[in-house]
């Protein structure tokens, strides 16, 4: 019973409040805590008032008001059920976020995706490369959702696996007429993919922070991707695709 009599040090207060020295001092510093009387030696005096009043700020900024709602509502500047319904909106945001998050774990971890791969495609993980999956990191970067759910579409699907097959081994050094041959089958994919999703015939359209942006990456992308064949092969396409349109 001798320490209810007693005056309290800084690290004893913070520690009956659960919290730091460190913070004590700074809610001096800001003026949310009345500095404490001393003793004739220098030594702060903390009281029960002291430690109420650290409770209760702590309590406010553990339910997620900052310090500086903390001072604007004390001082009246804040009506306290507009703070409150903000606060709660703002929660229940972060809980539908971790909702999503932990959703993307549970299909990244389902299907062996790597930690940071987009969640989106988790389910098709099976057989790429780890440069399409930087090629998917960069379009689920720059894409709005509804392009990434078209992409995941069109991946999950078949295709002409003999014409990627000889895509994929195109060469450096490819002439001409094994260019021209690629492309013309590429074209034939690629004008059915357009019409059934007409922004990938310019996928800067679909842009979720811009235009410029979007091309700047995914061409940037595109040419660390492919070689100088493929990415022959791939203009050549596009060009007959919208001869074709």
């Amino acid at each position: 019973m001798r320490e209810v009599s007693m005056a309290w040090s800084t690290r004893r207060l913070a520690e009956l409040a659960g919290t730091t020295v460190k913070t004590v001092r700074h809610y001096h510093r800001i003026g949310l805590l009345d500095l404490p009387d001393r003793t004739p030696n220098g030594y702060k005096q903390y009281r029960v008032a002291h430690l109420v009043r650290l409770l209760r700020i702590k309590r406010l900024s553990d339910i997620g008001l900052s310090l500086t709602q903390i001072r604007a509502m004390e001082a009246g500047d804040l009506d306290s059920d507009d703070t409150f319904r903000a606060l709660d909106a703002e929660l229940a945001a972060t809980v539908e976020r971790l909702r999503r998050v932990r959703g993307e774990l549970a299909v990244l971890r389902e299907h062996g995706a790597p930690l940071d791969s987009p969640a989106r495609f988790g389910n098709v993980a099976d057989g790429l490369s780890e440069r399409d999956w930087a090629m998917l990191t960069v379009f689920s970067g720059t894409l709005a959702d509804h392009a990434l759910d078209d992409l995941r579409q069109l991946i999950t699907e078949p295709t002409d696996r003999d014409a990627d097959e000889e895509f994929d081994r195109l060469p450096e050094d490819a002439d001409d007429a094994a260019i021209e041959a690629i492309a013309g089958r590429l074209a034939v994919s690629i004008r059915r993919s357009h019409a059934r999703f007409p922004w990938m015939a310019d996928p800067g359209s679909a842009g979720s922070r811009g235009k410029e942006f979007a091309e700047t990456a995914i061409g940037s992308a595109l040419v660390e991707r492919f070689n100088a064949a493929q990415l022959k092969a791939l203009a050549l396409a596009h060009a007959q695709t919208l001869a074709g349109d």
